[in-house]
C-alpha cells in the first residue's frame, strides 16, 4: 500500500535518489541534467515542501510543491523508473490538486521540458491546458495550468 506523507529530514537521501533515477534518462535527450536532479532537497523537506510516497517504509516517489497563489506549482513529481506506468505518477498529481482545493487555491501549475515528450501527452490528459512555452536558465520549458474551480 503506498502512503503519501510529508518529507522527512531522514528521507532526504532517498528522496535525491528516486530524483536521480526518474531524470536519468532524460539527460541525453537535454544534454545536460535536468534542473530536478540539482536541486537541493534536504533544504527543500526543511522548508516543508517535499511530498513523498513510500510503500513499505521505501521512498518511491516524489512530490514538490510550491503555494504561488492563486496556484500551487508543482515543481516537480518523480517516480522510481520500477515503479512508472502504475497509476504511482497520476496519483501524486490528484494528491497536489487535493492539497490545492484544501488549501483554496484555484489552479495547479507546472512546467515540463520540451524533450520530455511523454510529459507533453501526459498532462493535457490529466486536465493540464498549455499556457507558453520560452527558455530558462537554458531550459527550453512548457508551461501548464489546471484551473480548479
Amino acid at each position: 500500500m503506498t502512503q503519501i506523507r510529508l518529507a522527512l529530514p531522514d528521507d532526504a537521501d532517498a528522496v535525491t535518489s528516486c530524483v536521480r533515477a526518474t531524470y536519468a534518462r532524460y539527460v541525453e535527450r537535454i544534454g545536460r541534467e535536468p534542473a530536478p536532479m540539482r536541486s537541493d532537497y534536504a533544504a527543500l523537506i526543511a522548508a516543508g515542501a517535499v511530498w513523498v510516497a513510500a510503500e513499505a517504509g521505501r521512498v518511491v516517489g516524489v512530490l514538490v510543491l510550491a503555494e504561488r497563489p492563486p496556484a500551487l506549482e508543482i515543481e516537480n513529481v518523480a517516480v522510481l523508473p520500477e515503479r512508472q506506468g502504475r497509476g504511482l505518477g497520476r496519483e501524486l498529481m490528484a494528491f497536489a490538486e487535493r492539497r490545492a482545493r484544501d488549501a483554496g487555491l484555484e489552479a495547479v501549475t507546472l512546467y515540463t521540458n520540451e524533450r520530455m515528450t511523454e510529459n507533453l501527452r501526459l498532462y493535457p490528459a490529466l486536465g493540464y491546458v498549455e499556457t507558453g512555452r520560452s527558455v530558462q536558465a537554458g531550459f527550453a520549458r512548457v508551461f501548464y495550468r489546471k484551473p480548479l474551480r
